[in-house]
């Protein structure tokens, strides 16, 4: 009869208030008097079932085939009334609510009809008519509790309690009291209470239910973490940065209600004509009662089926579920949806504009050729390079530490060493005077050699170029970009492959590094040089093309032409405030994969909703022709409106798995400790075999 929101309910137990609006759509959402109790509808059920067994045993030859009529036994009688009356007083209770409160809904038509039989004497046949609506609306609110359960256990994610440090001491507070500069100690095993940095220890966090990765991320001094994941090993200090609402999950939390309390067009266009609805079927009743033929017990029990099929709830429930299945779906792989009606529009998404830097790209500098001179040995290039770079906070040095790490390479420990910002670094190393730096860093400390002709790649094209000299000798450079997504030229190609006709890249950047990273994935429309505005003109022109068009960005300086799409999609959203507020719909991580897969969602979802909408209108005009025949009688009735409303909600269900095959089992392997000669003994000049791969 009606599908409760669970996070409503949630909300008005702490507001004590639920939206009004909802009331025009037939269904009573308000789940203080909707929700009936299943205790008290197995108590009904039991009497209705103990006057069934009475009247069989002291049954009479005489009153054998008047099932539904008062029995002629007295405890058989009495025992129906009273089962009547518990299960059919919520149902009545709620359509008198209505009534007081102006409205005329479905619930009046059920009400009705549970209200004729129990008049009429036939207390078994109100009973069970009433028994089954009841079971319809519990079956639909834990069915839709089970669809909407990953959206729930974002909400229950943070701890209630977290453990602060003060002074030399730790001390238990709630969480609510936890402010911005306060240090919690996060032990294995536990949520982390509110988002913040790493001060001290470090360790494997688990931030599928922040961002849908399938694997844990590790942590270390200096990296954020946010509430509601979890740390898996290791014992955290964490400065808190964002507590409370703050947080990137309360935020998490604020787009999933929201997106609740919003409605599709087609939904507002069910509640403009629900109201007409109940009068209708009143009108098509009294035509029922009028033209029947045969006595008035029969007139009146075709008029209590009619009452019975009519009520809609198929019919209501098939965007509602589709859509809660949808949320859940998406939320399980962090893709915030701000408003379903932008999960619609996504189906209809036939041209993607995308950012370059942090989008397509991972935004970091890394290594990708090393090119050492003479009888320099390629693992003697980086280490030397990234020794002197130790100290560094410059994205280089961070890149070369990576490298070094991953293949393997021991690092020595740089003495005198000094920076010059912009230029490069000086330190000694292994008693040898290195530099570090743009080839006139070099030059400027006496480098002579004409160490520049060496150099077989285009620095317009996006690479930042490094020289390292040993005791006044130039001994190589190192390449560096900014590397492109490993899954961005899969991503694309599968955007084109499901119909997407126009696919762009706008940057910033200078045009032959934004030609170079196209290139790389795959992508045939490309604009360099690009300031804000110009990639706002560039999303207008294309809409003024006819194309509906989706922007994907960074949502911080991307945030003018995210407003500007028909859907504007924040990538890697977890953390940015900007991200959230300035995107219709954020994805939680960096997965280019989300995006076909969002896409492809849509349509399945409206592809649900038709479904759903067919077999409810299917199922209504059949039901009154059936009834009105005298086909069905109410008690068959009553059990057909509850498979349809299962149908459709079982229906609905089917998108809940959608995507599982971005989220695969993978268990993390042990690796031995990589051979330094295994990463970097290639040849010279040549792109380093790991992390061409990548």
């Amino acid at each position: 009869m009606q599908v409760t929101s669970l996070l409503s309910q949630k909300e008005h137990e702490h507001k004590h208030t639920h939206d009004e609006s909802c009331s025009s759509c037939g269904h009573d959402h308000d789940h203080e008097h909707a929700v009936v109790p299943l205790w008290q509808t197995i108590i009904g059920l039991v009497f209705i079932i103990n006057s069934f067994l009475v009247e069989w045993i002291f049954r009479d030859i005489s009153v054998l085939g008047h099932v539904g009529k008062v029995p002629d036994n007295m405890v058989a009688g009495f025992s129906a009334m009273i089962g009547a009356i518990i299960l059919g007083y919520p149902i009545i209770f709620t359509a008198v609510k209505d009534l007081r409160r102006g409205l005329l809904t479905t619930n009046e038509l059920v009400a009705l009809a549970v209200f004729a039989s129990f008049g009429a004497g036939h207390y078994q046949e109100a009973g069970v008519v009433a028994f089954f609506m009841l079971l319809g609306q519990i079956i639909e609110t834990r069915t839709a509790e089970g669809a909407r359960a990953s959206i729930e256990s974002l909400i229950k994610l943070t701890p209630t309690k977290a453990r602060r440090i003060v002074g030399n001491n730790e001390e238990e507070v709630p969480t609510a009291q936890l402010k911005v500069g306060d240090v919690i100690r996060i032990r294995p095993g536990d949520n982390i209470a509110a988002d913040g940095l790493i001060l001290n220890g470090q360790g494997s966090i688990n931030q599928a239910n922040i961002t849908g990765e399938s694997l844990p991320v590790d942590k270390k001094s200096g990296d954020e973490v946010f509430a509601g994941t979890q740390n898996l090993n290791g014992v955290l200090e964490v400065k808190v940065t964002r507590a409370g609402e703050d947080t990137t999950l309360g935020k998490v939390r604020e787009l999933i209600l929201a997106a609740e309390k919003t409605k599709l067009p087609i939904m507002r266009i069910i509640d403009q004509y629900m109201g007409f609805y109940t009068p209708l079927i009143l009108v098509i009743g009294a035509l029922v009662w009028a033209f029947a033929n045969g006595p008035m017990d029969e007139r009146l029990s075709r008029v209590i089926a009619v009452f019975i099929v009519a009520c809609p709830c198929a019919f209501v429930l098939a965007t509602p579920t589709a859509m809660v299945a949808a949320l859940s779906a998406a939320a399980r792989l962090g893709i915030l949806i701000k408003n379903v009606a932008d999960l619609e529009l996504a189906a209809r998404i036939n041209a993607f504009v995308f950012d370059k830097t942090g989008t397509l790209t991972t935004g970091k500098l890394a290594v990708s050729r090393l090119a050492p001179l003479g009888e320099t040995q390629p693992a003697d290039l980086l280490r030397t390079a990234a020794s002197a770079e130790k100290y560094s906070n410059h994205p280089t040095a961070k890149a070369l530490a990576q490298l070094a790490t991953e293949a393997g390479v021991a690092l020595a420990e740089p003495k005198d060493f000094s920076e010059t910002a912009g230029r490069g670094v000086k330190a000694n190393v292994d008693g040898a005077t290195i530099f570090v730096g743009r080839a006139q860093w070099l030059k400027d400390n006496g480098v002579a050699d004409d160490f520049v002709k060496s150099v077989d790649v285009n620095e317009t094209e996006g690479f930042s170029l490094i020289f390292i000299a040993r005791n006044g000798k130039c001994i190589g450079w190192i390449g560096l970009q900014d590397q492109t997504r490993s899954e961005a030229r899969e991503s694309l190609a599968e955007l084109k492959q499901i119909g997407v006709r126009r696919i762009a890249m706008v940057s910033g950047d200078r045009t032959p590094v934004a030609i170079r990273v196209a290139k790389e994935i795959g992508c045939e429309e490309v604009v360099g040089d690009c300031l804000p505005q110009n990639k706002v003109e560039f999303v207008r022109a294309t809409k003024a093309k006819g194309y509906r068009v989706a922007v994907v960005g960074d949502g911080v300086n991307d945030a003018p032409a995210l407003a500007a799409g028909d859907l504007g999609i924040a990538m890697g959203a977890a953390g940015s405030e900007v991200a959230i507020h300035s995107a219709t719909i954020a994805l939680m991580n960096n997965d280019l994969r989300r995006l076909p897969f969002l896409v492809k969602l849509s349509r399945q979802t409206r592809s649900v909703i038709n479904q759903n909408f067919l077999f409810g209108i299917v199922f209504v005009i059949g039901g009154l022709i059936l009834a009105a025949m005298k086909y069905i009688n109410p008690i068959i009735a009553a059990v057909l409106h509850v498979v349809g409303s299962l149908i459709v909600v079982f229906n609905s269900a089917r998108l809940v798995r959608s995507g599982e095959e971005l989220e695969p089992y993978a268990p993390v392997p042990v690796e031995a400790k990589p051979d330094a000669s295994a990463h970097v003994q290639d040849h010279k000049h040549e792109p380093i075999p790991a992390l061409a791969k990548a």
